[in-house]
């Protein structure tokens, strides 16, 4: 399947022809997605677009491919968006990230969501875009990267609180059901499309990380480390349901990536035994691009796991200059005394567009820092 030791997280940098539409579609909560109706020449732009990329992962020796992510306006959103039930708005303010001063940032607004009806999986616009993206891919290993079920569930359910006497769901063990349902749908529609491989994007496996002080939920509510065991949960169900499918299940997790700028701290150490030791999962995707992550002995708790593999996140994707390779050799010896070196892969940290906007470097430094992860890989890897 994977053929190289060097991967891509998923997204990568939109061109001009998309931000075209993509710039507008974020002022607006009068449109329904995937907008192809409220725009007219946007979907044949995205097509275009997204025809393009494939095209130039496969030129660049990529061996697991994605459409760059150019059919999403954010990384998470547009996954639930796609779902029955759901209405988008625009809130009164973004989410949170740390600017590059330390001081707060924040993001595009249009993140506010509704429940209207029952959730449902079943004819979601990514299995449309996935077979396209499939076809175009011809031999090549293809992935498609989804919203983690949890992290949805903490959106809806703690987040908004989109249950109660008045809502769809009364409560949030129904919201829990109805959304952990609809994923379920959407893989079994996804399975029956071709698919092999989901990869589950999640930011907040940090909230409840003791060492983190730059929690989604600083401001008070502490108590979200009660939902550990239950984040996990939901998690390991939608996994379960997926392995029973007969998809490989792949996580990512990273502590935020808009901009160039990050939302959140906290190590792996604190948080490896749940997270990473009670997960069923067979790839993990983590982020080690700085020393927020802490040190790698949190890898220890996956050590005795041979059919889970890791790719360690040691290169920025944030950044416009090449990483420093001396750093990511160290890093790769070091892991590679506790996790078998065959099991371990190479990437950066995340994306390098999760939202349309994409981090602050060029196409071209894009391509580059690709370059200098493959040509690490090969050597290290001696592919």
């Amino acid at each position: 399947m994977t053929t190289t030791h060097f991967q891509t997280v998923g997204s990568l940098l939109r061109p001009t022809s998309l931000l075209t539409y993509k710039n507008q579609i974020e002022q607006r909560d009068d449109i329904t997605y995937p907008f192809y109706q409220d725009f007219p020449g946007y979907q044949a732009a995205e097509t275009a677009a997204i025809k393009t990329v494939v095209a130039e992962q496969k030129a660049h020796g990529l061996s697991v491919l994605t459409d760059g992510e150019y059919s999403k306006s954010m990384w998470h959103l547009d996954f639930i968006w796609g779902f029955g039930g759901i209405e988008r708005f625009i809130a009164k303010q973004g989410y949170t990230f740390q600017n590059h001063d330390g001081g707060a940032f924040e993001t595009r607004k249009d993140i506010g969501l509704r429940i209207t009806a029952p959730l449902s999986g079943h004819q979601h616009h990514f299995i449309d875009i996935f077979k396209a993206l499939k076809a175009q891919a011809g031999t090549t290993t293809v992935k498609t990267t989804v919203w983690g079920a949890a992290h949805a569930f903490t959106e809806l359910a703690i987040f908004d609180h989109l249950y109660g006497p008045d809502q769809v769901y009364a409560n949030q063990a129904e919201l829990r059901a109805g959304l952990i349902n609809a994923y379920k749908e959407f893989l079994r529609d996804y399975r029956d499309a071709g698919g092999t491989i989901i990869q589950f994007d999640d930011c907040l496996w940090e909230l409840f990380a003791p060492d983190n002080q730059q929690s989604f939920f600083a401001a008070g509510n502490g108590d979200v480390v009660d939902l550990a065991d239950t984040f996990i949960a939901i998690n390991n169900e939608v996994a379960d349901y997926g392995h029973a499918l007969g998809l490989k299940v792949w996580t990512h997790n990273c502590r935020g990536n808009y901009a160039s700028r990050h939302a959140a701290g906290g190590s792996y150490a604190t948080i490896a035994q749940k997270f990473l030791g009670e997960q069923h999962y067979d790839r993990f995707f983590l982020e080690w691009d700085d020393e927020r992550a802490g040190d790698l002995s949190a890898l220890a708790v996956l050590a005795n796991k041979p059919a889970v593999t890791v790719v360690l996140g040691l290169l920025s994707s944030k950044t416009d200059h090449l990483d420093d390779e001396a750093r990511v050799y160290r890093l790769l010896d070091q892991a590679s005394q506790i996790i078998p070196k065959e099991r371990l892969y190479l990437s950066h940290q995340c994306g390098f567009a999760s939202c349309d906007g994409g981090n602050e470097l060029t196409a071209d430094q894009q391509w580059a820092k690709i370059g200098q992860g493959q040509r690490i890989a090969a050597d290290y890897w001696q592919q």
